[in-house]
This record gives C-alpha cells, sequence and structure tokens, in this order.
C-alpha cells in the first residue's frame, strides 16, 4: 500500500495517522479491515461509511460449561479474531431463525474513530424481549446511523435468557446459587468489558448511557439497583421497559419447580438440568401457559440477597443511583403491538369487553365493569376496542413508569419522562403508538427492516428523539435543538415530552386514567 493509499484509507476512518489504529490486511484481495486490540486479544472488523463496525466480539467464554452459574471472561487469544457476524443469539423459543448457543455473550460495536484520542460517549444498548427472548442483533438496533449522526460509540450485545438466565435452582442446588440472576451478570460483564476496553475503540469509559426497550428497560432498572453494577454506567434511559419489583425466591422457586415438572423431573433431580440438551430446556419452558404472546414461564431477576439485595424501585427509588441521570418512556398505545395481533380485538362490542379485559391480564385488580365506565366517561368517543387498549396499555408498563417517576421526584433527582404519541400511517394508523415504536425513532432507523415508522413525519420524529437521546449520552441532559425545553417529572405537575409531529411538552398526561389505576397497589408480574 502507497503512502497515498494508507493516508486515504485513515482519513476515510475519519482518524490520523498517529492515532495508534492497527490496520490489517484481511484474505488475498479483500479491502484493508480495521483492527483493534482488546484485553483479550486483537479484533478484525470492517468499515462501513465511515463508520468501523465490529460484531460477535466475544466478552465472556462459552456459558455451556457453567450453565446456570455466574459468567466469565473469554479465554485470551493472539491472532486476530474476525468481528465480522452478529455472535449467536442464546437459547430461546422463537429466535426468528437466528443462530442460537450457549456461547452467546458477544456484543456488537460501531465507532466513528480507534484510539483517536476523542473520548466519545458511548450508548449501550439492552433489547428486550420479556427476559425471554430477543438478540443484539435486530435490524431496529443497528448502530450505524446514531454513530454517524451524533460522534458516538454504540454498543449492542447478546446476554442469557430465560431459563438459561433466570431460573432461580440455588434452593434446590446449593451451588447454582447465581442462576436466578445469571442474565444480569452477564450484563455486568458486558459493561466492565466497555469499561476495560472501549478506550481502544474512541469511547469514553466514564461516559456510558446505558438504555433499553421493553424487558431491555426493566434489565436497566435492575442494574440501577444492583451493586455491582456501580459505576459501571453514568446514564439510564428505560423504552417501554421498567422494573418495579423483582421476583421473590419463594415464587422464583415455585416457578422454577413448574418448569422442572414440564421437564418430567422431581425437585431432588433438579441438577440433572445442568447436562439435559438445549431443546429439552426451552420445550418445557415454552409448553408451560404464554404470557402476553411472549411465550412460555416467566422468568426474571430475583431479590437472592447476593446479586440483588433490594428491589428495583421499592419501596423507593435506588440510593446507589441517584446521581445518575434517567430517562423513562412509554408509548400510547402499548398493547395494539400484542393484542393486535387477535383480530377480534378490534371488532369486540361492549358486552365482549369485560371478558376480553380479563382474559388480557391487566395486572390490576380492578372491577371491570369500573373501569369500562370510567374510560366511556373520559373518551366518549372511544369504542370498546379503544377501551381494551387504552386500559391495559395503562395497566401495563406505563404504570410501573409511572411509580419509577414518582419516586425518583421523592429522592430529589427526577427523571425525563417521555410519551410516543406519534402515530405511524401503517394499515391507516390502525395501530397507534405501539409498543417498540420507539426504537426506530431513537437509533435513526426508520427505514430499517423491520421498522413500521413509515411517512412523511417518520424522519423528523426520528430527528428529534435520536437528537435527545445523542444529547442525554453527551451530557446528561436531553434538551438540545429538536425538541422543545424538556423538563424534569415533578410531583406538582408531571411533565412529559410527547413525541409526536410536533414535540411538546405536557403536564401530566392521561392524568384520569393515572388517578384510576393507582386505587390499588401495583405488583409487577412475575413477582
Amino acid at each position: 500500500m502507497s503512502g497515498f493509499e494508507r493516508r486515504s484509507v485513515l482519513a476515510g476512518l475519519g482518524v490520523g495517522l498517529g492515532a495508534g489504529l492497527l490496520l490489517s490486511a484481511g484474505r488475498a484481495g479483500a479491502a484493508t479491515s480495521p483492527v483493534a486490540q482488546t484485553r483479550h486479544g486483537p479484533v478484525r472488523g470492517t468499515t462501513e461509511a465511515g463508520i468501523n463496525v465490529f460484531k460477535g466480539v466475544p466478552y465472556g467464554a462459552d456459558t455451556g460449561a457453567r450453565r446456570f452459574q455466574a459468567p466469565v471472561p473469554p479465554e485470551p487469544w493472539t491472532e486476530a479474531r474476525e468481528a465480522l457476524a452478529y455472535g449467536p443469539a442464546s437459547p430461546q423459543s422463537r429466535g426468528g431463525g437466528e443462530a442460537t448457543s450457549e456461547d452467546c455473550l458477544h456484543l456488537n460495536l460501531w465507532t466513528p474513530g480507534l484510539r483517536d484520542g476523542a473520548r466519545r460517549p458511548v450508548m449501550v444498548y439492552i433489547h428486550g424481549g420479556a427476559y425471554s427472548t430477543g438478540s443484539g442483533s435486530s435490524p431496529l438496533c443497528d448502530g450505524a446511523r446514531l454513530a454517524r449522526r451524533g460522534d458516538v460509540v454504540v454498543v449492542t450485545l447478546n446476554h442469557r435468557l430465560n431459563a438459561f438466565g433466570y431460573a432461580y435452582l440455588a434452593r434446590l442446588v446449593p451451588e447454582l446459587a447465581d442462576s436466578g440472576n445469571a442474565g444480569q451478570l452477564d450484563l455486568i460483564l458486558a459493561l466492565r468489558w466497555v469499561a476495560d476496553n472501549i478506550a481502544a475503540f474512541g469511547g469514553d469509559p466514564g461516559k456510558v448511557m446505558v438504555f433499553g426497550q421493553s424487558g431491555g428497560g426493566a434489565k436497566v432498572a435492575t442494574l440501577m439497583a444492583t451493586p455491582a453494577a456501580k459505576g459501571l454506567f453514568q446514564r439510564a434511559a428505560t423504552m417501554s421497559g421498567q422494573q418495579v419489583t423483582a421476583s421473590g425466591p419463594g415464587n422464583a422457586t415455585r416457578r422454577t419447580l413448574a418448569w422442572l415438572d414440564a421437564l418430567k423431573l422431581k425437585p431432588e433431580q433438579a441438577s440433572l438440568v445442568r447436562t439435559l440438551p438445549i431443546d429439552r430446556l426451552v420445550e418445557a419452558q415454552t409448553a408451560l401457559d404464554p404470557v402476553l404472546g411472549f411465550g412460555g414461564l416467566y422468568f426474571g431477576p430475583v431479590l437472592d440477597e447476593r446479586s440483588l439485595t433490594r428491589h428495583p424501585f421499592y419501596p423507593d427509588a435506588p440510593s446507589q443511583s441517584a446521581k445518575i441521570p434517567m430517562i423513562i418512556g412509554n408509548t400510547h398505545d402499548e398493547t395494539r403491538a400484542f393484542l393486535g395481533v387477535d383480530a377480534s380485538n378490534f371488532t369486540v362490542d361492549w358486552a365482549g369487553l369485560p371478558a376480553k379485559l380479563t382474559q388480557a391480564n391487566m395486572r390490576v385488580d380492578i372491577d371491570p365493569a369500573t373501569v369500562i365506565a370510567e374510560y366511556r366517561r373520559l373518551y366518549p368517543a372511544y369504542g370498546a376496542s379503544d377501551v381494551l387498549f387504552a386500559a391495559t396499555t395503562a395497566a401495563r408498563s406505563w404504570r410501573a413508569a409511572i411509580i419509577e417517576a414518582e419516586e425518583r421526584a421523592r429522592a430529589g433527582t427526577p427523571a425525563w419522562v417521555y410519551q410516543v404519541d406519534w402515530v405511524s400511517p401503517r394499515e391507516a394508523g390502525r395501530f397507534g403508538a405501539p409498543h417498540m415504536a420507539d426504537i426506530p425513532l431513537a437509533f435513526d432507523n426508520v427505514a430499517a427492516s423491520g421498522s413500521n415508522a413509515i411517512g412523511p413525519t417518520a424522519q423528523p420524529m426520528a430527528d428529534a428523539m435520536s437528537e435527545a437521546f445523542l444529547a442525554f449520552a453527551r451530557t446528561g441532559d436531553p434538551n438540545c435543538k429538536a425538541i422543545p425545553r424538556w423538563e424534569p417529572y415533578g410531583l406538582a405537575r408531571r411533565q412529559t415530552m410527547i413525541f409526536d409531529a410536533p414535540p411538546r411538552l405536557v403536564d401530566d398526561p392521561r392524568g384520569a386514567e393515572r388517578r384510576l389505576f393507582e386505587k390499588v397497589p401495583f405488583v409487577q408480574a412475575g413477582t
């Protein structure tokens, strides 16, 4: 390679000649690829439109040999390891054609520069899927556009899910004391990898933002109360995913016993799950009653008095995260994404609505007739279908989001709260602003495969939301030129940024619905 060619490659990567970037020729005839040194060994990625991309980078060892135990770092290597393809997802019931394996502790990274001293903000995204499914390789969370737009480093990752990450076996197999939070311990190991290695990728280990959607948001909320995660991130955002309480060890054990029963194992045979085939473990979980379409028995974080010694947001906001700025958000029509797959939910009449509300698992014990009467009073134009979606949305993660925002405000460390009201014109807008609507907006990926954000106002909405998230990653404050002034949530006004066309700040949106559902204590599903 001539000196001119080398300078051209470096310029294309956005770094200077003295940046310490390692370049290595790939296969014969292949384009030169960026190589970065991690503490475990070198990794070779690729460059796409000026963004360095590394996929499938190991942050932990294969968990198969340590099933249901805390993760450990990977064995070191010396030759440059190719990081060109996503690693496998955790074993799960809905892989969507994606490869799955217990060797799933891999992360993906997008960065504008390597070892160039830029100290960019780092945005670590944790995927959703109710602790049961999902991965960090969805096109919706591809980090290239966000990295390019904001000059940030974006990280996504995979970790153990469902029974592999959260089956609480401690009372049955004492040496598996960490089993109920193994998936959370994976996340902590990934964040430690970021702390140790992100400078080599042009990132600032002192400016790490964790954010997650749905189950990913719940994982973030749980990390905020996990002692081992302290100091590993400096900003946090939850998107349609909260965790007020964790599972108690008693209920967690009962769920594990139900799983063992589906495996046709007696409690005294519990240790056999360490060696049973992966498929059998997954099938036993999904054979049990599905929950809101996510499939299978719920497994999630456990108050095990080891990793987790208190509930994430009960009885108050965790003091260990009091100084961490936080965004808490939801979408206006969350459950249209789940209940909308059943066409009968769009045609239900008033006579059939009470039974639908009961079947929809509202998670709050209020008489359906009372709920229906209040919604008809508040929204006279609503049909029975509208009430079904609105009431189940209000009783679901929105209720938990309000509790978390209130606890932050009471502690004097309020959060910035948002609600997505923007309606995509997909199917004439019948899905409203559903669960997952905020992912392509925050990632500026409205054109990505799987995105439902279409129409002329989709990109302006992505401009507004992604710029707010980027500002938050940079400064710990989401205010920027793309949105009106966003005030933190206070108990007097309950300020909420409504992401719509155009965005606007509103005091206590849906306040009457909030008051209806706060009449009874909130109990997190699965606790």
